[in-house]
């Protein structure tokens, strides 16, 4: 009976080491000494809780088990590491033993189902990452770009599609000052893992020479003072992102070469003959209107495909309403913050209509700076109208106006020219508004009596 237990235990590979009531080691087995990678003659150890630190802090319920109080105590996926630093998982089981005041400690090698309960949990929580992961990129576009109008729920909506789409070419336009830089981060940081870069290129700020240097890179000695090898912000990026800022700067010459990396997802360094691949996605931005400056010829039109792949327009803070107000909070708490003014808390219902009715030729660019002076400036909780600098909306010259002979129908007149400032405006009522010189409820009263909606 003897010899079939021992072939049992060393079948299911379960060790016995007996142990005295004090928890002083008696005897560990060949079975035990080989999972526990102990010497065959002496163990290192004179207690239990000096061989399973894990048992300190359970020494009375293994006491217990010795009295009959309890009827065992088990421990469950204890892990060690054996010579060849290979990760074992042990399941302890503490029993009464046949002997008075002694116990057994069976050690059970369970490797197998810990490795896999340690993949599955690892696979739950990269789950978890993921949907976290995914959660912030549904905030960070909710958040980041503020507003609840129509034109800029467009573009919080591309922006969700094109988060699903990393390497997808995407071409922002709009005027200076609409948030083209941000729209383009939230792009990367949606789309694109943490640790992914986000390269910035203002194709403005430099000249040729020095352009194509920075864009695709250059070796040692290919130009004066060219004393190191330096790789370009192309390469540079990885597999982030590349904003190509204010994209219809570039010459036409560099136009062509830019094509050519983009088609070939390859760049060839100033004075080399390797090309290097380039994995990247490409981001460009313009206030430029690119389809008039291909008619002009001043942009290629083969790289305006190329770059037109998914197009994102920001719409300009007239077109956005009331969302002029949410942004001018969201920077007075900003500001609030930064210059330690919390007490200051709004804005005054004189200085919201003021926001209201100005047409920010500047964007969100002005509209910082006009609350970043008021911000500096002000002792008051609220910001008043006064406090405002705002530059004049630049207007039309007024046009003489000639009665015909026959007279004119005075509401037909007015019809036409409601009907012109809201396609002007985009069909935006506030803006259209703004176009005519009237409130915005003086036009809603006139083209519910025209009928216009």
């Amino acid at each position: 009976m003897q010899a079939a237990l021992s072939c049992l235990l060393a079948f299911k590979r379960i060790g016995i080491i007996r142990f005295a009531r004090d928890l002083g080691l008696v005897d560990v087995d060949a079975q035990a000494r080989r999972m526990l990678d102990l010497p065959a003659a002496g163990v290192g150890a004179e207690s239990l809780p000096d061989l399973f630190p894990e048992l300190i802090g359970n020494e009375a319920s293994v006491r217990n088990v010795l009295a009959g109080k309890r009827t065992a105590l088990h421990l469950e996926y204890v892990n060690r590491r054996d010579r060849q630093g290979e990760l074992r998982f042990l399941d302890l089981l503490v029993l009464a033993g046949e002997r008075k005041n002694e116990g057994l400690l069976a050690v059970e090698d369970v490797s197998g189902k810990g490795r896999m309960l340690q993949e599955l949990t690892q696979q739950r929580h990269e789950l978890l990452l993921y949907r976290n992961a995914v959660h912030f990129r549904e905030h960070l576009i909710s958040e980041a770009i503020l507003g609840r109008s129509p034109a800029i729920e467009k573009v919080r909506r591309m922006i969700r599609k094109i988060s699903r789409v990393p390497s997808a070419t995407v071409l922002l336009s709009g005027e200076s000052g609409t948030g083209k830089n941000l729209a383009a981060r939230v792009i990367h940081h949606s789309s694109m893992p943490a640790e992914a870069p986000f390269v910035e290129i203002n194709c403005a700020a430099l000249p040729d020479n020095l352009m194509e240097a920075e864009l695709f890179g250059y070796e040692k000695g290919a130009f004066t003072n060219a004393l190191s090898a330096r790789a370009g912000l192309l390469q540079e990026a990885g597999n982030g992102t590349v904003l190509l800022d204010e994209i219809g700067e570039l010459t036409v010459p560099l136009q062509a070469k830019l094509l050519s990396v983009l088609e070939e997802r390859k760049v060839r360094r100033l004075g080399s003959n390797r090309e290097v691949e380039i994995r990247a996605r490409i981001i460009a931005a313009t206030n430029r209107d690119l389809e008039r400056e291909v008619s002009a010829g001043r942009f290629r039109q083969d790289l305006f495909y190329r770059l037109h792949v998914v197009a994102v327009r920001m719409p300009a803070l007239r077109e956005m309403d009331q969302d002029v107000l949410q942004i001018a909070e969201h920077l007075l708490k900003v500001f609030a913050i930064e210059f330690k003014k919390k007490s200051v808390r709004g804005f005054t219902p004189a200085a919201q209509k003021r926001l209201l009715n100005h047409s920010w030729p500047g964007n969100v660019r002005e509209l910082r700076n006009c609350i970043e002076r008021a911000m500096i400036f002000t002792e008051s909780q609220r910001i008043d109208a006064d406090e405002l600098t705002l530059l004049a909306s630049r207007r039309n010259p007024a046009r003489s106006l000639e009665i015909p002979p026959e007279g004119l129908d005075l509401e037909a007149v007015e019809r036409q020219l409601i009907e012109a400032a809201l396609q002007r405006s985009g069909r935006n009522k506030s803006r259209a508004a703004q176009l005519l010189g009237l409130s915005r409820d003086t036009l809603r009263y006139r083209l519910k009596k025209y009928g216009m909606g």
